[in-house]
C-alpha cells in the first residue's frame, strides 16, 4: 500500500465511547475526517447526536447511540445494534471513563470505588471482549483503550482512578497477546493532563496546575485534539505491526 493511503479509513466502522465531548469527540471527528463511519456513543443521546450531526453536516458519516459502559445490559444493547445495523465493527476506541472521587485514597467510599471499577475495568473489559468476538468473525480489527499516565505514575488524590487505569494497561497487553493471531490489534493511549471537563478538578485549580506543570517538560496542558492523531495512527494501516503498545501523549511527563 502506498504511504499516502496508510491513514485511509474509508469503509471502516468505528465505535468511540465517551464521544460526546473532550478527547472522545476529537477522536470521533478525526476518524470521520479520514473516512470512517463513526458511532458516537456516551451515556446521554443528546450529546452524542449533537456530535454526530455536526460530523454529518461537515460531510462525514456518523450516527449516535447512547451507552453507559458501566451497565452490562447497555453494553449488550449497543453490540446488538452494531450487529444488526452494520454486521461488523473494524475499530473500537474505549474512551468513556469514571472518576467520581478526588481525595485521600484511604477515604474512598464503596460507592465511588464500585462506580470507577464498573466503568473503567469491567466496562472496558467486556467492551473489548465483545469487540474481539465481532472482529474475529470479520477477519480482524483494531482496539484502542484510552488509559492514562496515572496508570504508570498514580495521580495525587486520584487513587482508585489510577488503579483502574493501571488495570487498563495490563488489560490491553493481555488482549493483544491473545488476539494477535486473529489479526486483531489492541493498543493503548496514555494521555497526560488534558483540557477537558473530565480533568477540570486539576486544570481549574491553579495550585494543582502549577504543581503539574513542574513535571511536564512542554509546560502546558494538552488540547483534546492532540490525542486524536495517536489514535488515528493506532487504528490505521500505519500501525499494522503494532499491538500491545502503550503510547504516551503527555508532553513528556513520564520522561521526568
Amino acid at each position: 500500500m502506498s504511504s499516502k493511503n496508510l491513514f485511509d479509513l474509508t469503509g471502516k466502522v468505528a465505535l468511540i465511547t465517551g464521544a460526546s465531548r473532550g478527547i472522545g469527540e476529537s477522536i470521533a471527528r478525526t476518524l470521520a475526517d479520514y473516512g470512517a463511519h463513526v458511532i458516537v456513543s456516551s451515556r446521554k443521546i443528546d450529546g452524542c447526536e449533537a456530535v454526530a450531526s455536526s460530523i454529518r453536516d461537515g460531510g462525514g458519516s456518523a450516527e449516535a447511540y447512547a451507552c453507559h459502559i458501566g451497565d452490562m445490559d447497555q453494553i449488550e444493547s449497543i453490540w446488538g445494534h452494531i450487529e444488526q445495523t452494520h454486521g461488523k465493527l473494524d475499530i473500537l476506541v474505549n474512551n468513556a471513563a469514571a472518576n467520581p472521587y478526588f481525595g485521600p485514597v484511604e477515604d474512598t467510599d464503596l460507592g465511588a470505588f464500585n462506580k470507577t471499577v464498573d466503568v473503567n475495568i469491567r466496562g472496558y473489559f467486556f467492551m473489548c471482549a465483545r469487540g474481539a468476538q465481532m472482529m474475529k468473525k470479520a477477519g480482524g480489527g483494531s482496539i484502542v483503550n484510552v488509559a492514562s499516565v496515572n496508570g504508570v505514575n498514580p495521580g495525587h488524590y486520584q487513587g482508585i482512578y489510577s488503579v483502574t487505569k493501571a488495570a487498563v494497561i495490563s488489560m490491553t497487553k493481555s488482549f493483544a497477546m491473545e488476539l494477535g493471531q486473529q489479526k486483531i490489534r489492541v493498543n493503548a493511549l496514555l494521555p497526560g493532563l488534558t483540557d477537558t471537563k473530565f480533568a477540570s478538578a486539576l486544570t481549574t485549580n491553579e495550585a494543582i496546575k502549577k504543581q503539574a506543570m513542574a513535571h511536564i517538560p512542554m509546560k502546558r496542558v494538552a488540547d483534546p485534539g492532540e490525542m486524536a492523531g495517536t489514535v488515528l495512527y493506532l487504528v490505521s494501516d500505519a500501525s499494522s505491526y503494532t499491538t500491545g503498545a502503550c503510547i504516551n501523549a503527555d508532553g513528556g511527563y513520564l520522561t521526568v
